[in-house]
C-alpha cells in the first residue's frame, strides 16, 4: 500500500489504525469502512491478527465488508491457514460477515475441529453461512464431532451452528446421544432440544440433558 504525502486523510487514517488508544484505532477503523479504500485492505487484515480490543477487531470486519470481495478474499482465505489463532478466528469471523460461497472450501475439518476454541467457534459460525445446501448433511455430521467440547459458551455456539442447519441434524444428533462420552450425550440432548424448541434456554436444555443422563438414559426412545 502507498500512501502519498499528498493524502493527509489516508495517512492519518493509517496512522490512526495502530495508535495505542483503542478509541483511536476504532475512529480509523470506521472512518476507513465509511471511505472504503483498496490501498487499506491489507492493513486491516494486518491488523484483525494483532488488534486486542474486540469492538476495534469487529469495526475492522465492518471495514472489509465494505471493501470489493474480489480484493478481500484472497488475503482472507490466507489468513484462515495462519499459524496465529486470532488471524484465523478473525478472518473466519469476516467471511461469515462477507457470506461470499466461494470461500467454502477454506472451511476446513481441520478448522472445524481447531483447538483453539476461539478459531473452531468462528469456523462453525462461518460454516453454517457459506455451506452449499447439499453438504449440510456431512457438516452436520462434522460438528457432531465436537459436542461436548469447551465450556457453557463454547457449547452454546456448536448449538447454535447445529441448530442453524435445520433438520438435517436429526441424524447425527441421534448418533452423538448413543456415544461414550456423557458430556457429548448431554450436549447432543440440549441441541435436540433446542432444535425442537428454539424459544427454550440452552441453560436449562443442558441441565436437563445431564440429568437424563446421569439417570442411564440417552434420550433414543424421545428422538424415534
Amino acid at each position: 500500500m502507498t500512501i502519498t504525502r499528498q493524502d493527509p486523510d489516508a495517512t492519518r487514517a493509517l496512522q490512526g489504525l495502530e495508535d495505542d488508544r483503542s478509541s483511536v484505532r476504532l475512529r480509523a477503523a470506521l472512518a476507513v469502512g465509511t471511505t472504503p479504500d483498496p490501498r487499506f485492505v491489507d492493513k486491516l487484515i494486518e491488523r484483525c491478527a494483532i488488534e486486542p480490543e474486540f469492538f476495534v477487531r469487529d469495526m475492522l470486519t465492518w471495514a472489509l465488508t465494505r471493501h470489493p470481495v474480489s480484493m478481500t478474499l484472497p488475503l482472507l482465505l490466507r489468513e484462515v491457514r495462519s499459524g496465529q489463532s486470532q488471524a484465523r478466528s478473525q478472518a473466519l469471523h469476516t467471511l461469515s460477515k462477507i457470506g461470499d460461497r466461494q470461500a467454502w472450501p477454506a472451511i476446513t475439518r481441520a478448522l472445524l475441529s481447531d483447538a483453539d476454541d476461539e478459531v473452531a467457534r468462528s469456523a462453525w459460525r462461518a460454516a453454517v453461512v457459506l455451506v452449499p445446501e447439499g453438504e449440510k448433511s456431512a457438516l452436520a455430521a462434522v460438528l457432531a464431532t465436537q459436542l461436548g467440547r469447551g465450556g457453557r459458551e463454547t457449547q452454546l455456539s456448536l448449538s447454535r451452528a447445529l441448530v442453524a442447519l435445520g433438520a438435517v441434524i436429526g441424524q447425527a444428533l441421534r448418533a452423538a446421544t448413543a456415544a461414550a462420552d456423557p458430556h457429548m450425550r448431554a450436549h447432543a440432548l440440549a441441541t435436540r432440544r433446542l432444535l425442537r424448541d428454539p424459544d427454550a434456554g440452552f441453560e436449562s436444555a443442558i441441565e436437563e440433558a445431564k440429568r437424563v443422563v446421569a439417570l442411564g438414559g440417552s434420550g433414543q426412545e424421545e428422538g424415534r
